[in-house]
C-alpha cells in the first residue's frame, strides 16, 4: 500500500500547503541488436546515418517487419512489472511532422498496448514504501536526432536512432514528491537491468523520462498538469519536479491559471521553460498501421518467457535477508545493482562470511570505488579460461551458477573474499585490511594472502610479544590508569594506544584481555 502523504511532504506556499502530483512516462530502449521494424544496427556511437536502413529512411515501398526479439523483451519487462500481458495488441500511426522522423508519423501503440496495468513497489530512503501503479507499457519507434552545432546556418539530422525500439512505461499519478519519483525511476531501471531488457544508460539516452507535474490543495481534485520532456538524469528529474511545482504554486497563488503545456528542463539554470502547448491524443490522429497486422501470441509463449525470468530485486533482497541474515538496508544497497548483487553472492559462495562480506563490500570496497571513481579494467573471465586471480581451490561451475566471474570495479571477487576470510580468521586486523585493499585495488591480479605474509602484516596474538608495549603505556600514563580503574569504560583509550604502537598488528581482543589483567579489571 502507498504510504500516506505526510504533512512534511506538503510544499509550503504563501497561502498554505500544496501537494505535488507526479506521473512519469519512461522511455526505455529495448536491448536488441536490430531496430523494431528493420534489420539496421542499434549500436551506440556509430558515424552519423551509418545505421539506417531503407525502412528507417522511409523510402517509397519499404514496409516494416516486426522484430520478434523486441516483442519478447517487452513481454519480459511486463512480467517483471507484475503487469497484465495482452495476447493481442495493435500498432498505430501517431501522425505528426518532425524533421528527424522521415515517415511523417511514428509507429506506436495507442488503445491496445502489449502490456496493461502493473505495479512497482518502491522503498524510500525514509523507510516507507510506495506502490506505484503502471498504466501500460507499449512498444514504439524512436526518432532521429537533430544536430544544431555542426553548421552556422543549417541543422543536420542523424537517423541512427530512428526506428530503434522503445518501451514507453506509463505510471499512474501515484507519486507525491521528487524523492519518490527518483526512487521509482531508480527501481524501474534496476528491474529492467536485471531482466536484461534495457541497459538503463541515461547518459546515452537508453532511458529517459517525460515528467508530468501538477499541484493541488491537499484533498482537492487533480490540477492541470505540465509535461517536462526528455529528462535524462535521475538527479535532473528531482530538480525539474521541485522547480516546476514551485513555479505552478507561484502562478496559482498570484491568481493565475496553469496552461497544459510541454516544457523543457534547463539543467544549467535548474529551471523549466515552455516548449509548446500540450497536444492531446486526438491531435495526433491515431489510426491502426495498415502495414502491420495485429500482434498476437499465445499464453504458452508468455508462460515460457515467465519461466525463464531471472531472480528480480525484491526476491533477491528477501533471500539475502532470510538466507544471509543481512539487514534490510544492507540487502537493499547490494541488490540495487545486479553487478553488485552478483559480486556479493559470488564472495559468499566462495567462502566469505555473509555479514562481514556485506559490510566490507558496502563500506570499504564500494566506498573506495566512489572516492576514486575508477572504472573496471578487469575483463569478464569465463570459467573455461584460466582465471586471472589465483584461487585456493577450484570453484565448480555447477555449484554457483556463474558462467563468468562477476565484475565490479578493478578487483575480482576472489580478492575481496581473501580479505574477508583473513579478517574472519583473525589473520589481519580491520586497519591492516584497509591497507591490503589499497594494494589490491592497484594490483588486482596479486595474491593478497602472499602479500600479507611477505610484508609481515599478520595480527600479533602472542601476548609475550605485546606485553612489553602494554607495560610501557601503563607505566607512562598513571593518571589514565587511575581514571580507568574508576571508570572501566575508558579501557578503550589504552587499547587504541597499544594498537597504534603495534602498527595495527596487535589483536585487539588479546590486547583487551591483557590490559584487564594488568590493570586488575
Amino acid at each position: 500500500m502507498n504510504a500516506p502523504v505526510k504533512p512534511s511532504q506538503f510544499i509550503k506556499g504563501a497561502t498554505g500547503d500544496w501537494e505535488v502530483v507526479i506521473g512519469l512516462e519512461v522511455h526505455a530502449q529495448v536491448s536488441s541488436n536490430a531496430k523494431l521494424f528493420s534489420g539496421a544496427a542499434t549500436e551506440f556511437g556509430g558515424a552519423p546515418n551509418s545505421h539506417v536502413s531503407l525502412v528507417d529512411a522511409a523510402m517509397p515501398g519499404m514496409l516494416p517487419v516486426i522484430n520478434e526479439e523486441c516483442v519478447r523483451q517487452a513481454i519480459r519487462s511486463g512480467l517483471g512489472l507484475n503487469a497484465q500481458i495482452n495476447l493481442r495488441s495493435v500498432f498505430d500511426r501517431k501522425n505528426y511532422f518532425y524533421p528527424d522522423s522521415p515517415q511523417g508519423y511514428q509507429i506506436s501503440q495507442y488503445k491496445s498496448p502489449i502490456v496493461g496495468e502493473g505495479i512497482v513497489v518502491v522503498d524510500l530512503p525514509s523507510g516507507d514504501t510506495v506502490s506505484v501503479g503502471i498504466e501500460r507499457l507499449h512498444l514504439e519507434q524512436d526518432a532521429g536526432k537533430l544536430l544544431h552545432d555542426q553548421h552556422p546556418t543549417s541543422t543536420f539530422v542523424d537517423l541512427n536512432r530512428c526506428g530503434v525500439a522503445l518501451m514507453e512505461i506509463v505510471s499512474k499519478p501515484d507519486l507525491r514528491s521528487s524523492e519518490q519519483a527518483k526512487a521509482y525511476v531508480s527501481k524501474l531501471r534496476t528491474i529492467l537491468r536485471y531482466l536484461g531488457t534495457c541497459d538503463g544508460d541515461m547518459e546515452k539516452g537508453s532511458l529517459r523520462a517525460d515528467v508530468n507535474v501538477s499541484v493541488r490543495r491537499p484533498g482537492e481534485p487533480f490540477g492541470t498538469r505540465c509535461e517536462i520532456k526528455n529528462v535524462n538524469s535521475i538527479r535532473f528529474i528531482g530538480q525539474a519536479i521541485d522547480y516546476e511545482a514551485r513555479r505552478q504554486i507561484g502562478v496559482l497563488e498570484d491568481g493565475g491559471t496553469i496552461d497544459q503545456e510541454t516544457r523543457l528542463f534547463d539543467a544549467t539554470k535548474g529551471e523549466t521553460r515552455s516548449m509548446r502547448s500540450k497536444e492531446e491524443a486526438h491531435d495526433y490522429r491515431y489510426f491502426p498501421d495498415p502495414d502491420l497486422l495485429p500482434l498476437e501470441f499465445s499464453q504458452a509463449f508468455v508462460d515460457e518467457l515467465k519461466a525463464d525470468l531471472p531472480e528480480l530485486p525484491d526476491a533477491k533482497k528477501a533471500r539475502f535477508i532470510g538466507d544471509f541474515g543481512l539487514s534490510a538496508d544492507d540487502a537493499g544497497v547490494l541488490v540495487a545493482e545486479k553487478e553488485r548483487a552478483d559480486y556479493y553472492e559470488f564472495m559468499v559462495k566462495d567462502g566469505a562470511d555473509p555479514k562481514i562480506a556485506a559490510s566490507w563490500l558496502i563500506n570499504e570496497y564500494l566506498g573506495r570505488m566512489n572516492k576514486t571513481d575508477k572504472k573496471s579494467d578487469l575483463p569478464t573471465v569465463d570459467w573455461q579460461q584460466p582465471l586471472s586471480q589465483p584461487v585456493s581451490a577450484a570453484i565448480p561451475r555447477h555449484l554457483y551458477g556463474f558462467s563468468s566471474m562477476p565484475v565490479l570495479g578493478p578487483m575480482p571477487p576472489t580478492a575481496n573474499t581473501a580479505i574477508v576470510k583473513m579478517i574472519s580468521e583473525g589473520t589481519i586486523s580491520g586497519k591492516i585490511a584497509k591497507e591490503v585493499l589499497d594494494f589490491g585495488y592497484e594490483h588486482p591480479e596479486a595474491d593478497l594472502r602472499v602479500y600479507v605474509a611477505e610484508n609481515a602484516l599478520e595480527q600479533v596474538t602472542d601476548l609475550s610479544a605485546i606485553e612489553k608495549v602494554v607495560d610501557e603505556i601503563v607505566a607512562n600514563n598513571p593518571d589514565k590508569v587511575a581514571q580507568v580503574v574508576a571508570k572501566p569504560a575508558m579501557l578503550g583509550w589504552f587499547v587504541g594506544q597499544v594498537m597504534k604502537s603495534s602498527g595495527g598488528k596487535a589483536n585487539p581482543l588479546a590486547v583487551n584481555d591483557l590490559l584487564k589483567r594488568k590493570l586488575g579489571l
